[in-house]
């Protein structure tokens, strides 16, 4: 079944709300009493002005005395007066809430993404799942803060009810005087009741049409995120710097626009949402406000025999009519935001599917030794993998070890496992078949923690931040200078202080500091190594570290490694196999499997192997770049 066409009944709907409140009041409880009292002083303040009038026009009616019209006239402002200071003073207070409890917000699912194991952050389902609730939130606040607007709106019709209830219930208790016994039959009790209950029958019919009417945005919502995440992605492209070079040569701009704003434009004139406007959304709303005229007419229709009949006075006419306005309209109100709460109830499943993901991997209790000579091995024992949710494995009974303090080179083509292997070797993700050993103990019963502070990684697809450069090395905001510039230089980054003008306090991109450095993919990558150096973890691992670098510092890298890596044990994944002539042993993978293993000599001597294809592959590379 489509998420939008999901329903969830009312009770369950109460309990999703009440867990949403309950996150909301650990995150702000201030935000509570905030909203309520500006929701009793909004609601109070129009049956103050309406009672008040109905006295000034009672007494102006009646004995006409100056001195009460005055006093009531002063009362009025005074309490008008209050109510506006009381009003705006609340007001203030629930936005400063409201301002702390949406940073909060922000931060529950900031800290569940840090905290998700690994193997979920990798996940496609779960991506699309937290995308899902972001583009929610952003087409109309749907989950998690529509529920506070929903708490907003039900203070306010309760207590709009309740002060409609104390103003008008004398109406149906009035009597008709022996003089119109034209009318005396309104004076039945069951004539009071029969009234009471057409009009909340009314009133609930108004609520449920407008109810269905509001149903088609709820129903709309899947479009609406699909709609949001091309604005988020075609909108941006006007400031992605790396795609602008593309844009102008290949003259996209106008052709990438026009996908969004004609033929996948959810809120265009031909799209569904004004579709479902003029027809049966806008006449679900049109019978809405119909069935509200009819109301308001029934009202005046009562209230104004029965003043006819000499039950009452004008003044009474003015509170009752007044208040039976705002009656209504709260109950009108308290059945709409009901409904809303159950269309909002499955938004708020997938909110909570997103919170309430599981940590599966096993946390284990032992500490990992503390060696001073680094003295660890890892052995991969019947390891196989496959990701969560498919049948296909990444990689098939890996046997081998890692002697310490050795250089190990993983070989292979693209998609032949190597990424995975360094993956699982990190504890990213956990075997789904054999087991990991560190010094003869699977890895799983040694604290995540502490196992994982064992490595230093260079993947890839590394990652450096938006801060200052010495940050960015060490990791921390508190770091050694000393080591920073050692571990640079290290890494073959031996104009850095040309290159960053600030020294260690130069900021990387301009994203958070404008005169931040632009580092290029090589100065990157020399970054990251010396970020790994940094660390100091027994194990450094190094997947394609010289890929952004030019022929000479790929030369420079290659033969300083066994320097660098010190006393280390290094694994170094690379497609440039001149690189494995520096390592101890190279590892093939093919097809997730490891069919080769050796030093550069003996694999390069079986021309059978797939390492030797390879290695002829590139082979007139080699050669080219030697000649240069």
């Amino acid at each position: 079944m489509d998420k939008r066409e999901k329903k969830v009944s009312f009770f369950q709907a109460v309990r999703l709300n009440n867990r949403a409140w309950g996150i909301w009041w650990r995150l702000c409880p201030g935000l509570f009493a905030a909203i309520t009292g500006s929701s009793i002083i909004g609601a109070a303040s129009p049956y103050v002005s309406v009672w008040l009038t109905a006295c000034i026009i009672n007494e102006l009616a009646g004995d006409k005395n100056p001195e009460t019209v005055v006093r009531l006239a002063a009362a009025q402002l005074l309490a008008a007066a209050f109510l506006r200071l009381a009003g705006g003073l609340l007001k203030r207070f629930k936005n400063r809430e409201r301002d702390a409890a949406v940073s909060g917000y922000d931060r529950i699912f900031m800290e569940k993404m840090f905290s998700l194991d690994y193997a979920y952050m990798d996940s496609q389902e779960v991506y699309d799942l937290y995308s899902q609730i972001v583009q929610n939130d952003k087409w109309s606040g749907l989950g998690l803060h529509q529920t506070m607007v929903l708490f907003e709106q039900l203070v306010t019709a309760g207590a709009r009810i309740l002060g409609g209830v104390f103003l008008t219930v004398s109406l149906f208790f009035a009597r008709v005087p022996g003089e119109g016994e034209g009318f005396a039959w309104m004076n039945y009790p069951v004539w009071g009741v029969f009234m009471a209950g057409f009009m909340m029958l009314v009133s609930a019919a108004s609520a449920v049409c407008a109810d269905k009417g509001q149903a088609y945005w709820t129903r709309y919502a899947a479009e609406t995120r699909f709609g949001n995440r091309l604005a988020d992605y075609y909108m941006s492209l006007n400031k992605d710097r790396k795609r602008a070079v593309d844009l102008r040569m290949y003259g996209q701009q106008e052709n990438v626009c026009s996908i969004y704003m004609t033929r996948y434009n959810p809120f265009g004139l031909s799209s569904g949402i004004v579709r479902y406007a003029r027809g049966p959304m806008g006449l679900w709303m049109t019978a809405s406000q119909s069935i509200s005229v009819g109301l308001t007419v029934a009202v005046y229709f009562f209230v104004c025999v029965k003043a006819w009949a000499g039950a009452y006075g004008p003044g009474a006419v003015a509170q009752y009519i007044g208040a039976l306005n705002h009656l209504f309209s709260g109950m009108s109100d308290l059945m709409n935001t009901l409904g809303r709460m159950v269309s909002n109830g499955s938004f708020l499943e997938e909110t909570y599917q997103f919170l309430d993901i599981p940590g599966v991997m096993y946390q284990g209790s032992l500490t990992t030794e503390k060696r001073a000579d680094r003295q660890y091995e890892i052995e991969f024992r019947d390891v196989s993998f496959r990701y969560p949710g498919t049948d296909q494995y990444v990689l098939r009974h890996i046997n081998m070890k890692i002697p310490v303090g050795s250089r190990l080179a993983v070989v292979g083509m693209n998609g032949s496992g190597k990424t995975t292997f360094i993956k699982l070797l990190c504890r990213l993700y956990d075997p789904v078949e054999g087991e990991i050993l560190l010094n003869g103990i699977d890895i799983r019963k040694y604290r995540y923690e502490d196992y994982r502070k064992l490595f230093s990684v260079v993947f890839q697809d590394f990652q450096l931040f938006a801060l200052p450069l010495g940050e960015n090395v060490a990791g921390s905001g508190d770091y050694g200078s000393e080591q920073a510039v050692r571990c640079l230089l290290e890494a073959g980054f031996y104009n850095w202080e040309n290159v960053m003008g600030r020294g260690l306090d130069t900021w990387l991109y301009r994203e958070l500091e404008e005169e931040g450095v632009e580092v290029s993919g090589g100065e990157a990558q020399k970054i990251a190594i010396a970020r790994a150096l940094y660390k100091d973890a027994p194990f450094v691992i190094l997947d394609e570290p010289t890929a952004a670098l030019d022929p000479v510092a790929e030369a420079e890298i290659y033969e300083r490694f066994h320097e660098i890596a010190g006393d280390r044990t290094a694994v170094y994944i690379s497609h440039r196999l001149s690189s494995c002539r520096f390592c101890h042993r190279i590892v093939v993978f093919h097809q997730g499997t490891v069919v080769q293993q050796g030093s550069h000599e003996e694999l390069a001597a079986d021309r059978e192997g797939v390492y030797y294809r390879l290695w002829e592959a590139q082979a007139g590379y080699y050669q080219e770049v030697k000649s240069d």
